[in-house]
């Protein structure tokens, strides 16, 4: 009897061979991300205009011939130098400011260098989870190039100035402009030590505040005034409790922006801020009064007509939070957060198909928050 030959093996190993090239990369490791990202990477000098070494700081190209740092490293200076960390490292100087972000602490530098070699990072799309890995790299006390790397510990919001991200990575003076990295080699977030207050906590400002950075007009560093000029009273207060708010001290913050709104009651931002405190601090209430002051100077703000949703949402008055939520969608129809809104508060209170037409829009906008969505009302039923 002829022996049957089975060809599956031969069909298995062809399927196989075939895949491979489609396999999905094993996970580069920490020290090849390094060695990837490194070169984007440069360390700071500013100088006086006696050509004295002020101050010291990091930072990382965005773009070929643009860095990105923080505002606060190079506020003041006449003369400002990059070194990048690749090699033995080679020195350019900064041309001027391309972009600045005052609120954000962001600069966009144009560096003075040949293109041949053009470097550039790759901004994360997503947030960090937390609990997430990620590492930093940057010039702590003139240590060029250092990495360290932490968790996630906290993704928080700052009304006006966007998400910021709390970790474990340690950093130290000079680490400011630092990019914070995923295990992906994307920067999810620029390194700040201007709140840090002793209590050993790295923050970051999130990448979709970077990439809001539009190159404009080349302005000379000069124009940036310096650290120790004056702000005026109501300006000062203001500041000084978004460094609170950074920190997630909010019965700390609220104090100077009610200052500040009294001082200046026309002064929607601040208002946003006492109103954002009010709520984490369960006094929904004075809250909806502070954002309902905010509305009348920005009658077409969704920032503000979704936080005095939150508001009544946290309230319990939930027909005037859909109504909140249900004028910001109609204002901003191609942004998510109010669908997400009028989805969860939908579903809460038993109605279950206009919660499945929201989250069908939402979905259409963005993916992840309705992934999020999706999570929570599993975990509520």
């Amino acid at each position: 009897m002829r022996k049957r030959i089975s060809f599956l093996p031969f069909l298995v190993a062809f399927g196989l061979i075939a895949y491979l090239p489609y396999a999905t990369p094993a996970q580069e490791s920490l020290p090849e991300l390094v060695r990837r990202v490194k070169p984007a990477i440069v360390a700071i000098v500013t100088y006086d205009a006696k050509g004295e070494a002020l101050t010291t700081g990091s930072g990382f190209f965005i773009r070929p011939g643009q860095v990105v740092t923080n505002l606060h490293v190079i506020r003041g200076a006449s003369r400002t130098d990059v070194k990048t960390l690749d090699g033995k490292g080679r020195v350019y100087e900064v041309a001027g400011l391309l972009a600045v972000d005052e609120e954000g602490d962001l600069a966009l530098m144009r560096v003075n260098m040949p293109p041949e070699r053009p470097r550039s990072s790759e901004l994360a799309i997503t947030l960090p989870e937390e609990g997430e890995t990620v590492f930093v790299i940057g010039n702590p006390l003139k240590l060029e190039g250092s990495v360290t790397d932490g968790i996630v510990s906290a993704v928080r919001e700052v009304p006006g100035v966007g998400k910021i991200i709390q970790t474990t990575a340690p950093i130290s003076h000079g680490n400011s402009g630092s990019p914070i990295f995923n295990l992906k080699g994307q920067v999810v977030g620029v390194v700040t030590v201007k709140v840090t207050n002793g209590q050993n906590i790295s923050l970051a400002i999130g990448s979709d505040r970077v990439r809001e950075l539009k190159p404009g007009a080349l302005r000379s560093l000069a124009e940036i005034p310096a650290k120790d000029k004056p702000l005026d009273v109501g300006e000062a207060l203001y500041r000084t409790g978004l460094d609170s708010l950074w920190l997630g001290n909010y019965d700390h913050a609220v104090g100077y922006f009610e200052n500040a709104v009294n001082r200046n009651p026309k002064r929607a931002d601040a208002w946003i801020q006492v109103g954002y405190c009010k709520v984490k601090q369960g006094k929904n209430e004075e809250a909806i009064k502070a954002y309902q002051q905010a509305l009348q100077l920005k009658p077409s703000s969704e920032e503000v007509l979704n936080k005095l949703g939150d508001a009544y949402y946290y309230a319990g008055r939930l027909p005037e939070a859909i109504e909140s939520y249900k004028e910001a969608a109609r204002l901003h129809p191609e942004r998510p957060e109010a669908f997400y809104n009028l989805a969860l508060v939908y579903f809460e209170s038993g109605n279950q198909q206009l919660a499945r037409a929201h989250a069908q829009a939402l979905q259409l906008l963005d993916e992840k928050l309705y992934e999020k969505f999706l999570s929570e009302t599993r975990a509520a039923r």
